[in-house]
């Protein structure tokens, strides 16, 4: 019974994460400048088939379908914790982000620079969280192809992070460069002394979109 709640707990939260994903992506500001249908395909592409490997019910025999775990309560019981931690921290992080998110490289009308909540502690807190719970869901699926999934969702988020960190820089020059020598891109506190800087930096408007 308890191993039968732990499996449905763990969709559960990833659906209601998607639900809540669609509802906030509608109050968003307009787009100034973003990536081309070609490069958002690449990256997202990655995210489709590692969140495939992850999330289907099984696989066909082989060795994808092998267990790298045996499962138990413990092992469910941390693969939920991690799924509803890395959901919350990236919820927390879409919260603040507010009407400057996109589901594409883009960079808003009046973009802002958030360096407060979570974006003070990493600078990129919903892939932090996202890569969090896709481990806690490959801890509970528990099989190698679950492992694969995991490592082509981080190229994927990976890829687009890079993407961003170069037109982010591109916009606010040496405030960015400030930011990034002192907040980590993923872990939070890899940088042993990071300030708390508690600002949000105006990005130009759409006539200074370069």
């Amino acid at each position: 019974m308890i191993h039968t709640i732990l499996r449905l707990i763990i969709p559960s939260l990833w659906i209601a994460w998607l639900i809540y994903w669609w509802i906030s992506a509608r109050n968003v500001k307009p787009v100034a400048r973003e990536e081309s249908a070609r490069s958002s395909f690449s990256h997202h592409a990655l995210l489709v088939i590692g969140g495939l490997l992850l999330g289907l019910p099984r696989m066909p025999g082989g060795i994808l379908a092998g267990r790298f775990i045996d499962p138990s309560l413990y092992q469910f019981s941390i693969a939920a914790c991690l799924v509803g931690l890395g959901l919350g921290f990236a919820v927390w992080a879409r919260n603040y982000l507010g009407g400057n998110w996109s589901a594409a490289v883009a960079v808003k009308a009046g973009h802002e620079l958030i360096r407060t909540g979570p974006y003070n502690y990493v600078r990129h807190p919903i892939y932090t969280g996202m890569l969090t719970a896709l481990a806690g869901t490959a801890l509970a699926v528990g099989e190698w192809r679950c492992l694969i999934g995991f490592a082509l969702a981080f190229a994927g988020l990976w890829r687009k992070l890079s993407l961003e960190e170069a037109w982010l820089a591109e916009i606010f020059g040496s405030q960015y460069g400030d930011y990034r020598a002192n907040v980590p891109a993923l872990i939070p506190f890899l940088l042993l002394a990071s300030p708390r800087n508690e600002s949000r930096l105006q990005a130009p408007g759409p006539a200074d979109d370069r």
